[in-house]
């Protein structure tokens, strides 16, 4: 017999609205399991069983009221979603990863909660993260590491690694999470989850802590393409204060929607070489890239080999700019000495950058994402550009930190993730679909990244593939 957490987010909403499913039922299921599993996956850094029990009692109180008076809800009311623990929510602790913030509690919320709050979503608790989500594990000095279900001797990748391991161990039906170089992105793939990365000023990150850099989003993470369409319909959205903001949808069209709709017939170019110099990219890797290529062939997309220069330029504006945002975190005095070694090394390192070359790392950005807008992708050119989301399959816990060295971990975890970062440059969104699994049983992404503001291209994409090949039926062992 299925479980609660065998339906999907949907699923449990349409049950919710129809009175078939109760809030606090669905919040006490993932609260019991989270209780049970969480110590093995890492999940979570702060559990809020109160505030989830209250919230799941007024959502049931609201369903019923919403019912007798024949008035629509938010399309996940009454569905719990935990919060990565960069994010802050009044009156729970917010660590962002660091023994350095280990007691810090916020008086705010960021806007993203806000948005949860009033879609009538539960709070089960902060998900796990790096510290400051600069590395892409999860592993810091507060909690176990998270692991990936599908090998718990894996990490779940970071820096949303969590909320990853929360949603493929069936903890919690999607999650929020985020991402500045790829942290929405690698731990869906390596978790084996459907991930978006929003296009830049989709989703508000403030109102305290904007990323002026414009690397940075929120984005949802979720076990099907439907259920993280309709969770990024919830957290859009710019508000005032914001420095960027993305291109609406069209008045009355929802990104759920377009979960429904067919594609068309795109052009997708084709990329297997990492855009970084020197980066070897691994079978499974490429494998998993073409037999998606060749997919997409069959369902009558256009397909094109490409291969983007390697160019060390970028490498080291984004360098400088990561740096400097590390740099940036507020830390309170005398408490320097309990940050990690990278975490040390990247904020000594980001201290060193002048403004100017800041400002013409930024500059960077903004040529390579004119370039693409312009040469690659143009009306007429590519729609959608295929890449493998890794260049490697998820790794052993433990395998990319090397405290002793943190230079050498730093350039670790970029031939890890040579791809992922440059659509945090450019702005431009980009997904990780859960298409394939290798030889070993571990699931091995890729990516599909698309026009700045088309966010809508990339979801009915992914959900024609995820028609032709579903991967929602597959569980990790801890299911």
């Amino acid at each position: 017999m299925a479980e609660l957490h065998d339906l999907t987010a949907l699923e449990q909403a349409r049950k919710i609205r129809s009175g078939e499913l109760s809030p606090v039922e669905l919040t006490e299921h993932y609260l019991a399991r989270i209780e049970r599993l969480d110590d093995t996956l890492g999940a979570f850094l702060t559990r809020t069983p109160d505030i989830a029990r209250k919230q799941a009692a007024d959502a049931e109180s609201e369903a019923a009221a919403a019912r007798r008076e024949g008035r629509e809800l938010p399309p996940l009311h009454g569905v719990p979603v935990p919060v990565k623990d960069l994010n802050q929510v009044a009156g729970v602790r917010c660590t962002m990863g660091s023994r350095a913030l280990a007691e810090h509690v916020p008086t705010v919320d960021d806007h993203v909660v806000g948005k949860l709050r009033a879609g009538g979503t539960i709070l089960l608790g902060k998900t796990n993260t790096p510290e400051f989500g600069l590395p892409c594990y999860t592993e810091n000095g507060l909690a176990p590491p998270a692991r990936t279900p599908w090998d718990l001797a894996r990490s779940a990748g970071g820096s949303s690694g969590g909320s990853a391991a929360a949603v493929a161990g069936g903890l919690a039906p999607v999650a929020h999470a985020s991402d500045g170089g790829g942290s929405v992105r690698i731990p869906a793939s390596v978790c084996g989850l459907f991930g978006i990365k929003p296009s830049r000023g989709r989703i508000s990150g403030g109102p305290l802590l904007h990323d002026v850099s414009g690397l940075a989003t929120s984005g949802p993470l979720a076990r099907t393409v439907a259920d993280a369409a309709t969770l990024l319909d919830v957290l859009a959205g710019a508000m005032p204060g914001d420095p960027f903001a993305a291109p609406s949808l069209p008045p009355g069209e929802t990104f759920a929607d377009h979960a429904l709709r067919d594609p068309g017939r795109l052009r997708i170019a084709c990329l297997t070489e990492a855009p970084v110099p020197g980066i070897e990219v691994h079978p499974d890797c490429r494998t998993a890239t073409t037999e998606t290529a060749a997919l997409l062939t069959g369902l009558g997309h256009e397909v094109e080999e490409l291969t983007l220069p390697a160019d060390e330029s970028v490498l080291l504006a984004f360098t400088r700019v990561w740096s400097v945002l590390a740099a940036s975190r507020p830390v309170p005095p005398g408490r320097e000495e309990l940050l990690m070694p990278l975490t040390r090394y990247l904020r000594d390192r980001g201290a060193e950058v002048s403004g100017t070359d800041f400002t013409r790392s930024l500059y960077a950005f903004r040529m390579l994402a004119q370039s693409l807008a312009d040469g690659l992708m143009p009306p007429g050119g590519y729609d959608v550009i295929l890449s493998p989301t890794l260049a490697a399959p998820p790794a052993e816990v433990g395998a990319l930190r090397n405290d002793a060295d943190p230079q050498a971990e730093f350039d670790a975890l970029g031939a890890f993730t040579p791809f992922t970062a440059l659509y945090n440059a450019t702005g431009q969104p980009a997904v990780n679909v859960p298409l394939q699994w290798n030889a070993e049983g571990l699931p091995i992404g890729v990516m599909l990244a698309g026009r700045y503001g088309d966010e809508a291209t990339l979801i009915a994409l992914s959900a024609q593939l995820e028609q032709a090949r579903p991967w929602a039926g597959r569980t990790p062992p801890v299911w």
